[in-house]
């Protein structure tokens, strides 16, 4: 390369670090997790020096303290379960009557929807906002429920909203890798929530949910783990480490004073709610298998100790979280920044068992 060529080079690089470098610097203290998007986030010497480590016990000790705040939302008995596990597992949710009832309802419903795959499995959504849950009412007084609610916050360790949507889960369903989210992974560095109320049985050899029992804890050993991890991460050749979603081998488990994961087999109208800092996959699936599931989600920053206000708390803005969410990504696709994964689908039902939308982008998200 020429002379002038590096001199442009360089110059443009140091207009980059000035112009985007407070940036790097302000996501240290929100849930940006990504070590390959962030150079001060994945600088080894940074996370050698424990910069990695700190943030994980920092979040830790906030999400601490927002659940002591938030214990009065659910019973002792589920708060134990919880603080032991990571998880709380409720079959027979609902009343039968009432649980028939939602998913008649749910089979009924045809809405738009999105798409997206990931190896060989794909997913779909359908966002659960005001106008959806106005044709299902039995799946509007499931969401809106205090039990509901309660155990979703509580998990989160946040007094917000959380994402709603339908999902449906395909396996085997396309030719193509394997589906990544097999292997056992943190969501993030900090306590997140994901909740499942089972629509179908799900088989424990049919891409089950599966958990490490306590691993949602902040151990010595994860702690040093989390370290260990961190100073490479970087330079991973696993592109969803690289993102701040940490993989684990079950043979590391042991060192970490973890048993093996345990796999959801159950019935319809199990209710399931997890910490996903804890060590969790997608169970593997011996022949195509298919899922339906009402799923909510709660990611926020973690840094946050006394949130006082939340934009999705707003009742005029509750529950439209997914949609900005999917229209944000079709604007970013639109001006050339990246290709929005979640494909669009017109007319949709969560129990249609063949994908409607054409093949999706095989580019990975978490």
């Amino acid at each position: 390369m020429c002379k002038s060529a590096r001199k442009l080079r360089t110059l443009g690089n140091a207009v980059r670090i000035v112009v985007i470098g407070p940036v790097w610097l302000a996501q240290l203290f929100t849930g940006a997790k990504s070590f390959a998007d962030n150079p001060i986030l994945g600088c080894p010497a940074f996370n050698r020096r424990g910069l990695h480590a700190a943030r994980v016990s920092v979040a830790h000790w906030f999400a601490r303290a927002r659940r002591g705040r938030l214990s009065h939302l659910i019973s002792q008995g589920a708060r134990e379960a919880f603080d032991r596990q990571g998880f709380v597992a409720r079959p027979g949710f609902l009343r039968t009557a009432e649980f028939d009832q939602m998913v008649a309802e749910v089979k009924r419903f045809r809405g738009a929807g999105r798409e997206t795959v990931q190896g060989d499995a794909i997913t779909r959504r359908i966002a659960l906002n005001p106008a959806a849950l106005r044709r299902m009412p039995s799946l509007k007084k499931l969401v809106a429920s205090a039990e509901f609610q309660g155990l979703i916050r509580y998990a989160g360790s946040f007094d917000a909203e959380p994402m709603l949507y339908l999902q449906t889960v395909l396996t085997k369903a396309r030719i193509g890798a394997p589906d990544p989210q097999l292997t056992l992974h943190a969501d993030a560095f900090h306590p997140t929530v994901k909740a499942w109320l089972f629509l179908t049985d799900v088989k424990a050899d049919a891409a089950a949910f599966t958990f490490v029992p306590g691993s949602h804890r902040l151990t010595p050993e994860r702690l040093a783990w989390e370290h260990r991890m961190s100073i490479g991460a970087s330079r991973s050749s696993d592109p969803l480490t690289r993102r701040g979603s940490f993989r684990i081998d079950p043979g590391e488990l042991n060192s970490l004073n973890l048993p093996q994961p345990m796999a959801f087999d159950v019935s319809a109208n199990t209710l399931v709610v997890a910490d996903t800092f804890g060590f969790h996959a997608r169970g593997p699936s011996t022949t195509p298998s298919f899922r339906v599931e009402v799923w909510a989600y709660g990611r926020h920053n973690p840094f946050m100790l006394w949130p006082r206000l939340f934009l999705w708390n707003i009742p005029v803005l509750r529950r439209w979280q997914a949609d900005l969410f999917w229209t944000l990504g079709d604007l970013a696709e639109a001006i050339g920044l990246r290709r929005n994964v979640w494909r669009a689908c017109r007319k949709v039902s969560a129990f249609d068992g063949e994908p409607p939308c054409g093949p999706p982008d095989p580019e990975l998200r978490i």
